[in-house]
């Protein structure tokens, strides 16, 4: 088995590219299911963001393998490949993981050590887990990486400096205005990049906040929390010439404010200038925008070089981090290299645990007048000297498991303890299982369709 990913990201796309290849929330149930059934795919985790789509997945031929994802980001977002091959990267194996450590860490991302990145990964394997896309690889990687991550951000100062996306956008704003006082924001999209540019504009002395969103409930609880006023989208256009300037962040799939309708604002500000900063991927603000006079608009590539001065600080942390990662990547190959020895120590101790209880059925039957107090501590003597009689075997295993000659030690286990029908029989009880399993799933769906009204107790009553 392999590891792979397949992805582009804000180095290697402009945010045109990356606009055209982002997964709706309402759509990432079916990416998954379609992404796992793509040939030689047996585990896979989407990973969307502003900045990023990345597809994970464990595959048994990693070059071609490559090729099947790139089929399916082809059909997926019905896009040529030709089109944006050159935007994609792919790591393997360790170079993939190293990779995922680094994301989940905020190495990876246009403002180093950010948080936010955490919280999608996070999301991301849930769902994947949810859609049951994810096997003892992924489970055991994406906890390990989530949990570095959290000790990344305790351990190092990285997260100290406020910077962040949103901190870059106000402070753009502030070199063209110097301060907020008596200036007016717009703030389209109540998520939590709008949240926190809110928090960044009103510590920095915005007197006038204007708080946009779809949904107006939303915009009433987020304008509540800084004093400012909650606007439907269309009171915001009709407003849009008392603005100075215009953050914006939704996740809508086209463009919220367009090039007339910023023109028509114009001509009421009497040449006054408006600034605007797009946040979001796909964009919100109608690149047209920048051609209207006295308007100078943003995207989120733009706001890279702003954060720049921020950064130096948080690179001497992520050093420290790199140190970490390297020590996680060393516990992932040794737990990786034990996973063939598993099934083979599993085998020994079902067969030592069956000859055990053999042995002791035959002394209770030779022995009949022992009472159940004997029987108890010689079943707990004989079980401890079968235990100790096992200990080093499995540690020496273990560790012949990282030698270059892995496969010949285990074969050798497997013939010295004469273990080859415990492990076909473990298998075959393996493999009843998960046909067990994949049946008890297929009533259960079949069950919710066509008894919607049954209770989760009824159809679990149905399914044993």
């Amino acid at each position: 088995m392999h590891i792979i990913v397949v992805g582009l990201n804000y180095r290697t796309a402009p945010v045109e590219v990356r606009e055209r290849f982002t997964f709706s929330e309402r759509d990432l149930p079916d990416a998954l299911k379609q992404l796992k059934q793509t040939k030689s795919i047996m585990e896979c985790v989407i990973v969307a963001t502003c900045n990023r789509t990345e597809l994970y997945a464990v595959v048994d031929r990693p070059t071609l393998c490559g090729h099947y994802i790139r089929s399916f980001m082809e059909k997926w977002f019905n896009t040529p490949r030709q089109q944006f091959t050159s935007d994609l990267y792919m790591y393997e194996d360790e170079k993939a993981i190293d990779h995922l450590f680094r994301v989940t860490c905020g190495l990876d991302s246009m403002v180093i050590g950010e948080t936010q990145i955490l919280g999608q990964i996070k999301s991301a394997f849930a769902l994947a887990q949810e859609y049951k896309t994810t096997g003892t690889l992924f489970n055991s990687i994406f906890k390990q990486a989530v949990t570095l991550a959290k000790k990344a951000h305790s351990d190092t100062a990285i997260g100290e400096t406020a910077v962040s996306v949103s901190y870059a956008a106000v402070e753009l704003g502030k070199r063209i205005f110097g301060q907020f006082g008596g200036k007016t924001i717009m703030i389209v999209g109540a998520g939590k990049m709008s949240e926190l540019t809110a928090k960044h504009l009103y510590a920095n002395g915005a007197s006038r906040v204007f708080v946009v969103n779809r949904t107006y409930d939303r915009a009433v609880q987020l304008a509540d929390k800084f004093n400012g006023t909650p606007l439907s989208m269309a009171d915001a256009i009709a407003r849009l010439h008392e603005t100075d300037i215009v953050i914006s962040s939704t996740g809508s799939e086209g463009y919220v404010i367009m090039r007339e309708q910023v023109a028509a604002a114009m001509h009421k500000r009497k040449s006054r200038p408006l600034f605007m900063i797009d946040i979001a991927v796909p964009r919100d603000l109608d690149p047209a925008i920048a051609s209207v006079d006295n308007v100078f608009l943003y995207d989120i590539d733009d706001l890279e070089g702003i954060v720049e001065s921020n950064m130096e600080q948080r690179r001497v942390e992520a050093a420290k981090i790199d140190v970490l990662i390297e020590a996680e990547l060393d516990a992932y190959r040794t737990w990786y290299k034990t996973l063939g020895v598993a099934p083979l120590i599993r085998a020994l101790q079902t067969k030592a645990a069956d000859i055990h209880s053999e042995t002791m059925d035959s002394l209770a039957n030779k022995l009949p007048d022992l009472g159940e107090r004997e029987l108890k501590i010689i079943h707990k003597l004989t079980k401890s000297i079968v235990n100790q009689m096992m200990h080093d075997p499995i540690l020496r295993i273990k560790e012949m498991a990282g030698e270059k000659k892995a496969d010949e030690a285990m074969d050798l286990f497997v013939k010295l303890f004469a273990l080859e029908d415990t492990l076909d029989q473990t298998e075959n009880e393996n493999k009843a299982m998960q046909q067990k399993a994949a049946v008890q799933s297929e009533i259960k769906s079949a069950a919710k369709d066509m008894l919607p009204s049954l209770g989760k107790g009824s159809i679990a009553a149905i399914t044993r």
